[in-house]
């Protein structure tokens, strides 16, 4: 255990932060999770719903430094490329 002012409040600092990144993380980890189980089950509505829910988190999360913003549009693309292929594959064929 440190012994100085500063390094005592810098634990309790650092481990309030974890807690906040780690509620934050698990809070994305479910909206992305919405998205893929939408796409696995084949509901556009749903799956675009979650997806834009998603987005914005992953963008708050990007932007409050829990993430990097690379991650954050990284993880954002491949949502979206699901849902479109689930777009794709769900509309109707031209004659």
């Amino acid at each position: 255990m440190a012994n100085i002012k500063s390094s005592m409040k810098s634990i309790r600092t650092s481990a309030k932060d974890n807690s906040r990144n780690r509620s934050a993380k698990s809070r994305m980890r479910t909206f992305v999770k919405n998205v893929i189980q939408a796409a696995a089950a084949g509901d556009l509505p749903r799956a675009e719903e979650a997806l834009r829910q998603a987005t914005s988190v992953l963008a708050v999360t990007a932007r409050k430094g829990m993430i990097h913003p690379n991650a954050a549009s990284r993880h954002t693309q491949r949502l979206n490329a699901r849902v479109r292929a689930l777009a794709t594959r769900s509309a109707p064929i031209a004659p």
